[in-house]
């Protein structure tokens, strides 16, 4: 047994804390690689008598202070006279190990305040960083959070859905905003976020901003829409791309349903409803819808009212059968929103939109990551038809 290894087991033995021994370990085998670096670099050891009037012997070192999770170590650069050689033992200007920095990094892309990880890194390292300099380290997230909201996007999206949550954010005082997520499916069949933004209230105008963007950024045709029944939303959504077509959430409109009949008709009035949503073409869905408007006109004049004049009711029918079951419900975005709300309740609040921003661009790049190559259900059988519906 080395005498490290007999430190290690008479500390565990006594109960004692571990880090200092393992704390001067490190520095001992970080400095030993150095001089081994040099001695490879130089191709002599110290003393040999090659290196005697060479002209480029050993000239000394220099300190420096590395942070490490066990603590501060002192790191003995050493140096030769002529001035040529790089050390690759630890990064050049390097002041912390890489695994405090991506500690550090992953806590800022989840909402946490410099001034926070600070407090946090002095409690559990036991030496202190300014927010300042937690500032410059997590400047890559920072980056990569821009970089997500202006990234180039795919020309062609078979299907792209809108749809808002509420989250709490500290301005003055906390409250409830909206988050406008774009989510779209590719005619490949791959899901990714488009973009995100967080806006006081949920409104068509802030969805048709977003959407001018993403044109910007590269994204010319998009087949349908999706959304629920935000008012204005539909005529936004075709202001920005006019060859689109716009469905209504089916679900929402079960919703609005209920919300306007009877409780003692709810159930007889949703089954009725079924067989209109989910009929095998549009001619057998009009069919359907007739029939329930012509038993529920009396009754329920106002939800008739409500589906005839809804224009977006079929818009699902007009693709392969294949893939209508994702397309009449927002259910695939609310889904994805259902779990950022759960991790975002962890948080309570964000102290202010930037936190929001980096914690919700994380939870984006993530989504994005592990469905980059995941074909949509039904998606792999209709690619030629997707297609051709693109080139009409």
């Amino acid at each position: 047994m080395n005498n490290f290894s007999t430190e290690i087991y008479k500390a565990l033995s006594q109960g004692l804390n571990i880090d200092q021994i393992i704390c001067n370990e490190l520095q001992d085998q970080i400095n030993y690689l150095l001089k081994t670096e040099l001695t490879a670099f130089l191709d002599y050891d110290k003393h040999d008598v090659r290196g005697y009037n060479s002209g480029n012997s050993r000239n000394g070192f220099y300190t420096r202070d590395l942070e490490t999770k066990y603590g501060t170590i002192k790191v003995e650069v050493p140096r030769n006279r002529n001035g040529e050689f790089n050390q690759q033992t630890i990064q050049p200007y390097a002041r912390r190990t890489d695994d405090l920095e991506t500690a550090i990094l992953h806590l800022y892309s989840k909402g946490v305040t410099t001034a926070e990880i600070a407090d946090l890194i002095e409690k559990m390292y036991g030496h202190a960083y300014s927010p300042a300099t937690i500032s410059n380290i997590t400047m890559a997230v920072e980056e990569h959070v821009q970089a997500f909201h202006s990234r180039k996007l795919n020309e062609r999206y078979t299907v792209v859905y809108g749809d808002a949550t509420m989250i709490n954010v500290r301005r003055d005082s906390v409250s409830k905003e909206a988050l406008h997520i774009l989510i779209g499916i590719t005619p490949e069949g791959t899901k990714e976020v488009l973009d995100y933004r967080l806006y006081p209230q949920e409104s068509s105008e802030n969805y048709k901003e977003m959407l001018e963007d993403i044109k910007q950024r590269g994204t010319l045709e998009i087949l349908l829409f999706v959304t629920d029944g935000l008012s204005g939303l539909a005529n936004a959504c075709l202001d920005v791309y006019p060859k689109a077509k716009h469905q209504a959430c089916w679900v929402h409109i079960q919703r609005s349903v209920s919300r306007n009949v009877c409780a003692k008709d709810k159930k007889e009035v949703l089954d009725d409803l079924k067989p209109v949503y989910r009929a095998k073409d549009e001619v057998e869905a009009q069919n359907h819808l007739e029939t329930f408007k012509d038993k529920y006109k009396s009754r329920y004049p106002k939800v008739i009212k409500s589906l005839t004049d809804n224009q977006s009711l079929f818009s699902f029918y007009e693709f392969p059968e294949a893939i209508r079951s994702s397309l009449y419900t927002t259910n695939l975005i609310e889904g994805m929103n259902k779990q950022l709300k759960r991790n975002t309740k962890r948080k309570e609040q964000f102290p202010n939109e930037d936190s929001l921003d980096r914690f919700v661009c994380d939870y984006m790049m993530d989504y994005n990551r592990r469905f980059s190559t995941r074909i949509h259900k039904g998606f792999e059988v209709v690619q030629a038809e997707i297609n051709e519906m693109f080139d009409k």
